[in-house]
């Protein structure tokens, strides 16, 4: 909750008037406790998981046609039901573990520093603060993810998560109870290392979680935003990961690709994009001289 009863006390407090997007802020915070503010996480991360895959459905059954290129195992396709199916899923996942850790994790969040008051952070600020973040979380998820592709981690907790050799958007969040819980503590070192405003912790959850939809997409769309993040990985080099599947030691990576080259457990995608890009080049080379079209796919050339 603010500690100014005015927006003419807050701007008497910060020797400033109060920017547009402070004056927003004030308005809707001041008479609200910290943790009602915290708890929008439950509502943002419920529609996000909601809403989100749903933009890779509608282009699947209204767009077949045009983004059939892109789908990155063009020979499986989930019927609606399925889809929905793994949404209920989800949302009974959500209902028993995420939502109750994040109303019993507040007191960690208040004190690592996590603050309601003005000022507002800047753009750069947060922009700072969420490189960070998603730095810190990728290095830690990529150790807990190798832990989990070991002979027991995967038997007893991660196999749930790689039911869907074919990734979907829906299935981002679909994962063992013990995995969510334990892959929620390298979300929450970065806030913990540069704690910010809260708007930036919600920015970062939403983010997180965007980002992990659009890995599972099944889809590598050219024109995401993402393709001008460098060593993003992205859908592509997730589905990999998937459909090696099992106790693969290939792209452990959740964000970035830094990791799985520094510690080589990429080669096996690199090999595989290497054979495939030399397959094209013969196959575009064959069809130059005999007229025919060149029209090759991936999910049979994937190697560990």
């Amino acid at each position: 909750m603010l500690p100014y009863t005015s927006i003419q006390e807050a701007e008497s407090a910060l020797g400033r008037s109060l920017t547009t997007v402070e004056t927003f802020w004030f308005d809707y915070s001041v008479n609200k406790s910290d943790y009602f503010l915290f708890c929008h996480n439950i509502l943002f991360l419920f529609l996000i998981f909601s809403i989100v895959p749903l933009y890779y459905l509608f282009l699947e059954f209204f767009f077949k046609n045009s983004i059939w290129p892109y789908k990155i195992q063009p020979k499986v396709n989930l019927s609606l039901s399925d889809c929905f199916s793994c949404y209920k899923s989800v949302m009974r996942m959500f209902i028993l573990v995420v939502g109750p850790l994040q109303l019993v994790s507040y007191p960690s969040v208040k004190m690592i520093g996590i603050r309601t008051s003005l000022p507002l952070p800047s753009i750069w600020e947060i922009v700072a603060q969420l490189t960070v973040y998603f730095m810190v979380e990728d290095y830690g998820n990529y150790w807990i993810h190798r832990f989990l592709h070991c002979k027991w981690g995967y038997e007893k907790i991660h196999k749930v998560h790689h039911e869907y050799t074919a990734p979907i958007g829906f299935a981002a969040p679909y994962a063992h109870w013990a995995e969510i819980l334990i892959l929620g503590i390298p979300s929450f070192v970065g806030p913990a290392i540069v704690p910010g405003h809260m708007i930036t912790f919600w920015l970062w959850i939403a983010l997180r979680q965007i980002e992990a939809i659009e890995t599972h997409s099944g889809y590598d769309l050219p024109w995401s935003p993402t393709k001008y993040i460098p060593f993003y990985g992205g859908s592509d080099y997730h589905d990999y990961h998937h459909y090696v599947g099992g106790l693969s030691q290939s792209n452990f990576a959740s964000v970035f690709t830094y990791c799985d080259y520094i510690y080589g457990t990429d080669k096996g995608y690199r090999y595989q994009k290497k054979v495939l890009q030399q397959l094209r080049e013969g196959l575009k080379s064959d069809g130059d001289q005999n007229g025919v079209p060149l029209n090759i796919s991936s999910e049979n050339l994937k190697v560990d």
